[in-house]
């Protein structure tokens, strides 16, 4: 049952992106400029976690896993980025999508941690 809801987790967080993506604005407060670098690092930070619970039954060591999360939720961020170009009242960015690879690639590094520690 466990793995089963690890499976159907990634693809439940990706559509929640895309949906939240569709909208044509998010009510957010802003109290710092860049604060939405931070959200969306937030954001595909849980991607990374997710995509890690999901690719750890295919890709077995865990340098290998951590590069496949890296390159899965960096091409999902830039289809995300090229999605909004299409929405009203949204904007696509370079800096966003650094800033979703940078938040897989620190959840990356954290998981590869633990994993490491497990041994």
């Amino acid at each position: 049952m466990i793995r089963i809801l690890e499976l159907l987790g990634l693809p439940a967080y990706c559509g929640l992106l895309y949906w939240l993506s569709n909208q044509p604005s998010l009510p957010a407060p802003m109290w710092f400029v860049g604060q939405d670098k931070l959200f969306h690092a937030g954001a595909y930070f849980l991607l990374a976690v997710s995509a890690w619970c999901n690719f750890r039954h295919f890709a077995k060591p865990p340098i290998i896993l951590a590069a496949t999360l890296i390159v899965f939720s960096s091409l999902y961020g830039a289809s995300d980025e090229w999605h909004q170009a299409f929405v009203p009242g949204r904007t696509s960015s370079v800096l966003d999508w650094l800033a979703d690879t940078a938040g897989a690639g620190l959840a990356a590094l954290v998981l590869l941690g633990l994993s490491k520690s497990k041994d």
